[in-house]
């Protein structure tokens, strides 16, 4: 990474295409996992100036124009510094920087393409690396989610008991080829045995039961402590969503591993595990993160993006999309989910290789087969009733349960979380995972609701009743005869079998609340969209079955009368529960366009969006009354990320002078002057403190503001004198000015470190409101900001200092929020 190229070509922050360049995505994460030091700040747009070339620096209209000087002074070496340009596990990347290296390397590019055939074939093969990328990308998230689903489902009725006619075979596919099964008893056929039919050899009974409940815990209880034991001993990272931190990442931060290959192979794996045994949580969600791994490992194949780290998550916000698009069967979705949820820097090209990436996921997918369906998810529906305005009403109140029951879920297991951390019972996650998988498991046994895969019972009680259908939820009493399914009309009588999956959904609601505020968070993956789907499809079922029921049995009110036809569809329980799972979704993530968009496409409906888009829009504005965060972002705030959320607003009328540091009692700011101090000193500075950066002043008497000094570049450019020049000395004097000062004759070299110094860093004056200011901090990306009066330096304001304000102007503990 040469960074004398950054500085060849003049730095110019200020400038209007160096802003444009530069996104509100900059609002990047200092620290997670790590001990957070509040003292340390990071330069978010300062150059890791390359110590060996020596630069006469100007100013020009804001910006530095650089030209090499004769001079024969630390910077006459000119390969770069090791080190230089790279960044360290939990720390923040430079925006402007990266994005200056690409321009660069992009003019290198095209300056060489006419030379040589050769040159231009480079010059082909680099503008269409992004293209490259995210098709692997694609190719790898559609592979991998296939081999998750169809893994998922033999070793979720592995439970249940196994094919003898081929093992390889779930107990659907096991029956397919049978001449034996019956209407009404068609997941029976001989090939298929239970484990009280391969043990015991009876298939009724008591016995048959017991023994079917205990394997049944069994393998949910192995396949969960198989889970956590790969995932704690091999990828630690491997566990929960992912998605919280892929915001994290998408914004600029670096966490080690967390894209790797290891977190790669054990997610995928233990995913499967997790989601056979029974655990209430899904595998959408780490689909995001497996397709992520994908993208990260593919763009090391190329070095636009594997020296790039801006560059880089370009490519993560098109895998982010693929893997929504796989997980769900919405490739259009998955654009928008990567757009509104995930993605901070999304320039159109992203857009248009997010939308590749998600159209080749989902080919690859499709290509699969995984369900046998010729479907994307095992829960595709399709509706051919209309709906009608009165219906508007139920619809409605399924939103609101949706925004009451996210904003419940959030507090619930934020708090458990919290908890979970604090206490002991957080030291150990394997117990707390086989704790959470047998009470799973021998509560969701007796109630076949609770017992079969949540993705099967949300396509259970999405499917409309038909003739075709032999559900517990469609046994009305006017039976099929033949041509006519309902003679009596198409709102039926219930019959007491409808009532009694009633009770048990009813049952199972309850059971998916409790248990999925208890597992999301487990150090297992696990997702949560499929398991708020499934109770607000439960809910949306249970109320499309009594308002199907008030249509049959008060026909005559005028509600019903004037929509409602004699012998015609009018109310569609499926309907109801596809609204309230869109509800419950957008209750916990505070998703909108992209979820509307998602569960249209998982039903293939134009005229279902109304309903949709009514649900959602309730659930967000019933959840947001509660509190604007969503389940993302309570949980980056649980951990402690520095992290500026662009949905919350700063009403308050503070200063910037009452945010800034150092406050009236604190010590002095640790500044450095332009050219008085002695490499002593100024190691002393550096060891004696443990900021990340200094202000560089003209002499502590006038406190005029000269620039911006990283720690990192200081100590690389004094390591690289002492290396590589003689007569550099601990009483050497170091200057950030453009022109030696005058020194005696016996005076040794002196250093100079003007080519590392940020000659235009933001400053605020202290007059400031601090709305303004967090504002600034977000469209910039900042990571501090210097504070002025009258162009004299009076202090500093962080990222941290701004968390800190906001969080005691919310009444809430400063240090709490912050990750220790």
């Amino acid at each position: 990474m040469e960074s004398e190229q950054l500085f060849n070509r003049g730095y110019c922050r200020n400038s209007y295409n160096s802003i444009t360049s530069a996104s509100s995505d900059e609002e990047l994460l200092d620290g997670a996992g790590v001990i957070m030091d509040f003292h340390t700040t990071e330069d978010d747009n300062l150059l890791d100036g390359d110590a060996t070339t020596v630069w006469n620096t100007t100013m020009t209209n804001g910006c530095i124009s650089s030209t090499t000087s004769s001079t024969h002074l630390l910077d006459l070496l000119e390969e770069p510094i090791p080190g230089v340009g790279t960044y360290d596990d939990f720390h923040t990347i430079d925006w402007v920087r990266e994005k200056c290296k690409d321009r660069e390397r992009h003019r290198k590019i095209n300056s060489k393409k006419k030379e040589s055939a050769w040159e231009f074939t480079k010059s082909l093969y680099d503008a269409w690396s992004g293209w490259l990328v995210v098709t692997l990308t694609g190719l790898a998230s559609g592979a991998l989610a296939g081999l998750i689903d169809i893994a998922a489902d033999w070793m979720n009725d592995l439970k249940e008991g196994v094919c003898l006619s081929a093992m390889w075979f779930n107990h659907e596919q096991c029956c397919w080829g049978s001449n034996e099964t019956t209407f009404a008893e068609r997941d029976k056929c001989p090939q298929w045995k239970t484990w009280a039919e391969l043990i015991l050899g009876q298939a009724e009974g008591p016995g048959s039961y017991i023994m079917n409940y205990f394997m049944y815990t069994y393998w949910a209880l192995a396949f969960a402590f198989l889970a956590v034991c790969l995932v704690k001993v091999f990828a630690p990272y491997a566990c929960g969503s992912g998605i919280p931190e892929i915001k994290t990442i998408l914004s600029g931060f670096i966490i080690r591993g967390y894209l790797g290959k290891w977190t790669l192979m054990i997610k995928t794996i233990t995913l499967v595990l997790a989601v056979a045994s029974g655990l209430s949580l899904g595998k959408e969600g780490p689909l995001v993160h497996v397709a992520c791994c994908c993208g990260n490992i593919f763009s090391y194949l190329f070095p636009k993006y594997s020296k790039n780290e801006a560059k880089k998550r370009e490519v993560l916000s098109a895998a982010s999309a693929a893997g929504v698009s796989v997980a769900f069967g919405a490739p259009i979705g998955g654009v928008l989910f990567s757009l509104e949820e995930v993605s901070y820097y999304f320039p159109l090209k992203t857009l248009w290789r997010s939308f590749f990436a998600a159209l080749v996921a989902a080919f690859v997918l499709r290509s699969i087969n995984p369900f046998g369906n010729s479907r994307l998810v095992l829960f595709y529906v399709e509706y051919h009733t209309p709906w009608y305005l009165f219906e508007l009403f139920p619809f409605i109140l399924l939103g609101v349960f949706g925004g009451l029951w996210g904003a419940f879920f959030i507090r619930a297991n934020i708090a458990w979380c919290r908890r979970r951390k604090s206490t002991r019972f957080g030291k150990y996650p394997v117990l707390e995972v086989i704790t959470v998988a047998a009470i799973t498991a021998i509560v969701a046994f007796p109630n076949p609701y609770t017992r079969q895969n949540t993705s099967e019972l949300i396509k259970e009680l999405f499917t409309d009743c038909g003739p075709l259908e032999s559900s517990q939820l469609c046994q009305y009493r006017s039976q099929m005869n033949g041509s006519q399914a309902y003679p009596e009309g198409s709102d039926a009588a219930s019959t007491p079998g409808v009532y009694s999956a009633m009770w048990q959904l009813s049952l199972a609601l309850i059971f998916k609340i409790i248990m999925t505020i208890f597992t999301f968070g487990l150090k297992v993956p696990s997702g949560l969209f499929i398991p708020s789907m499934a109770i607000g499809a439960i809910a949306g079922r249970i109320v499309g079955i009594a308002v199907e029921q008030l249509a049959y049995y008060h026909h005559d009110w005028f509600l019903f009368k004037e929509w409602c036809e004699v012998g015609a569809d009018c109310i569609t329980p499926g309907l109801y529960a596809m609204v309230g799972a869109a509800a419950c979704l957008g209750g916990v993530t505070r998703m909108t366009v992209s979820l509307v968009v998602i569960v249209f496409e998982l039903t293939g409906g134009l005229e279902y969006i109304v309903p949709l888009m009514a649900a959602v829009m309730t659930s967000k504005w019933v959840g947001d009354a509660f509190g604007r965060e969503g389940i993302y972002e309570s949980h980056i705030r649980l951990n402690g990320y520095p992290f500026l959320d662009a949905k919350e607003e700063f009403t308050h009328t503070t200063l910037a002078r009452e945010v800034m540091r150092p406050r009236r009692n604190d010590p002095p700011l640790a500044v450095l002057t332009q050219d008085d101090l002695t490499l002593a000193e100024l190691q002393a500075i550096i060891n004696e403190t443990s900021y990340n950066g200094f202000p560089v002043i003209v002499s502590k008497e006038s406190q005029r503001l000269v620039g911006f000094a990283l720690r990192r570049d200081i100590t690389i450019a004094i390591e690289n004198a002492r290396r590589k020049q003689e007569g550099i000395m601990l009483n050497s004097r170091v200057y950030f000015t453009q022109h030696a000062p005058t020194l005696p004759a016996d005076s040794p070299r002196p250093l100079k470190l003007r080519s590392i110094l940020d000659m235009s860093p933001f400053t605020v004056t202290d007059h400031t409101p601090m709305e303004i200011v967090v504002d600034i901090f977000r469209k910039l990306g900042l990571r501090q900001c210097l504070v002025t009066h009258n162009g004299r330096l009076l202090g500093i304001i962080t990222k941290k200092d701004i968390l800190r304000h906001m969080a005691q102007m919310a009444n809430q503990d400063p240090e709490s929020i912050m990750f220790n």
